[in-house]
């Protein structure tokens, strides 16, 4: 009786048992996504040699928009132009990277970063190239404008690390792509203080040229991204691109299969302004287009203070020099009333320049810990604080001081917003939401040639005021974001 007792039991543990063992089913049907494979593999050699090469991109870019700013004294006394002709110069400039930036946005959410980033840097160097031939004022702005087209592809070059980047370093290495902006602005600043004396303005914008060049090569070592990939269907490239930086950085992948789900419906703008993120994206717009007017507000104030000694709100009085202009041949020469830069000015402006790197270290602890938005708002206000100090009348010492504190300012600003909007929107239209933020931001750097080189003429107080004024507005709309993106994972989906 005991034995039939017992019996039953041992069949009912046989079944529970059988039940029990599908494990080996579950290993086999384990997945993972590209934002696990990302996080899992981490920073190495991979990240580094992505950080040098997509990082100088940023060096091409400086040298491209800083060239204005070197280059306006010598061409306002060459085709004796007038102060609106070579503000509206700067204009086009960003005319062209406005039209052509959600272009490029929408192009690269749907055939890939890469891509578009290797068109950007084949165009702006073509056109940067024919731009030293220009026979005329007319040539030089329209060659102008195509190199900004060109320009506002760069951006892809952010994205594309910031979509290889673990989620806790973020906030660290996409700051610090500030060092090669930095490195770009300094390198023309110092290349013009010896090459428009001797040679002229022309050879600068070809040995300009150079750098850009050498970096299309370089671009093979980068693979498309693999967020972008895997949402285009083609996961097997994703696979393959992600097993090779595991491998380069000495790490492993995650066990299982790589899964995502395939999206369809990727870069559309309405998408932009869909109820989850239209507060969002036009916060968004609003500061972009404030810091961009701010930060070469600044750049191209920087210019017209030196070059027209626009010190204490007021013009010298004495009569302007009568220079004599150097071209490429003796028959470019001729005289003109106009101020080039000395020496001592384009010391200013690299003192002036190097500015943008000392708050790096602050700003990076600030994103870091006080989140996105805080830190935004913070020095946006400062901001602002600033460009009404500038209105004191000071010492030549004094004036450098504000200008690098400002030029310090800007740059975090810039630093912050770029990672806040490369993390907030999801892969299908990550691209495409940076593309319209720069293309907005240029309408604040638009404006600002006009403000800088012909208001602040008028009324220094006023230009002054008018800067200061959009930076407030910018702080209360970064403090007031919706959404903080500190230590959150890139979303694949929307």
């Amino acid at each position: 009786m005991a034995s039939k007792q017992t019996e039953p039991v041992t069949i009912i543990s046989l079944r529970k048992l059988s039940q029990a063992s599908p494990e080996p089913q579950q290993k086999e049907t384990k997945t993972f996504t590209v934002e696990d494979a990302v996080e899992t593999i981490g920073f190495g050699r991979f990240h580094i040699a992505l950080f040098l090469i997509m990082g100088s991109t940023g060096v091409v870019e400086a040298m491209e928009i800083m060239l204005i700013a070197v280059v306006s004294p010598v061409i306002r006394c060459e085709w004796q132009l007038e102060n609106w002709q070579v503000a509206f110069v700067t204009t086009m400039v960003f005319f062209g990277y406005m039209v052509s930036s959600i272009l490029f946005g929408l192009l690269a959410d749907r055939y890939g970063r890469w891509k578009i980033l290797l068109l950007s840097f084949l165009w702006g160097a073509y056109f940067s190239l024919l731009t030293s031939f220009s026979p005329s004022y007319v040539w030089f702005v329209f060659l102008r404008t195509m190199v900004g087209c060109g320009v506002s592809g760069h951006a892809q070059g952010l994205i594309i690390k910031t979509e290889f980047l673990p989620t806790k370093y973020r906030g660290y290495m996409l700051p610090l792509s500030q060092v090669f902006w930095l490195a770009g602005s300094l390198l023309i600043i110092s290349l013009a203080s010896v090459v428009i004396p001797t040679i002229g303005w022309r050879w600068l914008i070809r040995i300009a040229s150079i750098p850009g060049i050498i970096l299309i090569m370089a671009f093979k070592f980068i693979p498309e991204s693999a967020r972008f990939n895997v949402s285009t269907g083609n996961t097997k490239a994703a696979l393959d691109t992600l097993e090779s930086i595991a491998k380069m950085n000495r790490s492993v992948m995650p066990e299982g299969q790589l899964v995502e789900p395939i999206l369809e419906k990727r870069g559309r703008f309405a998408d932009l302004l869909d109820s989850k993120y239209l507060r969002t994206t036009l916060q968004i717009w609003i500061i972009w287009l404030g810091i961009s007017f701010a930060y070469y507000g600044v750049i191209l104030a920087s210019a017209e203070l030196l070059e027209r000694d626009l010190v204490c709100g007021s013009k010298p009085e004495s009569e302007p020099e009568v220079v004599m202009t150097t071209g490429d041949s003796e028959e470019n020469l001729s005289p003109c009333y106009c101020h080039l830069f000395a020496p001592s000015d384009y010391r200013t402006m690299i003192i002036s320049t190097l500015g943008e790197i000392a708050l790096n270290p602050l700003n990076i602890l600030g994103i870091n810990f006080l989140g996105r938005r805080l830190s935004l708002s913070i020095t946006m206000g400062c901001t602002a604080l600033f460009f009404l100090l500038l209105n004191i009348c000071t010492s030549s010492a004094g004036l450098i001081g504000f200008l690098f504190m400002l030029r310090a300012l800007v740059a975090a600003n810039f630093n912050t917003i770029y990672i806040y909007t490369a993390e907030v929107y999801p892969t299908p239209m990550r691209a495409l939401g940076m593309g319209t933020s720069g293309s907005l931001c240029r309408i604040g750097a638009m404006v600002a040639p006009f403000i800088s080189q012909v208001l602040m003429s008028a009324s220094f107080l006023g230009a002054l005021c008018l800067f200061s004024s959009v930076c407030v507005v910018c702080a209360v709309s970064a403090f007031t974001l919706p959404i903080e993106t500190k230590g959150r994972a890139l979303q694949q989906i929307k």
